[in-house]
C-alpha cells in the first residue's frame, strides 16, 4: 500500500467544490483510494460527500492511501493545492 501525507491547500477546506473534484480524479482509477483525518475513519476518495464529511480545513495533514502509486501521487497534489483557486 503506498500512502502520502498532505495538508489541505484549498483555503475553505474540502467543501463540496474540492471534495466533487477529488472524487471525480479518484473515479478516474480503477483502485481503492482512501483519505484519513487522524481520529476519523478513512473515507473513500470516489465520494464527494465523504470527503465533505471528513471536515478537514485549510492546514488539515490527510493521509492518502491506494495500491496505485500513480493514483496517490495525483490525489496528493490535488489536496496540497488550492482547489479553489482559477
Amino acid at each position: 500500500m503506498n500512502s502520502k501525507t498532505v495538508t489541505v491547500g484549498s483555503a475553505a477546506g474540502l467543501h463540496a467544490r474540492p471534495a466533487a473534484l477529488i472524487a471525480q480524479a479518484a473515479a478516474a482509477y480503477d483502485d481503492e483510494i482512501t483519505l484519513t483525518l487522524a481520529g476519523k475513519d478513512p473515507a473513500d476518495a470516489n465520494s464527494s460527500l465523504m470527503i465533505m464529511m471528513l471536515g478537514a480545513g485549510h492546514g488539515t495533514p490527510i493521509t492518502i492511501a491506494s495500491d496505485n502509486h500513480p493514483a496517490v501521487e495525483a490525489i496528493s497534489a490535488m489536496i496540497g493545492s488550492d482547489l479553489d483557486a482559477g
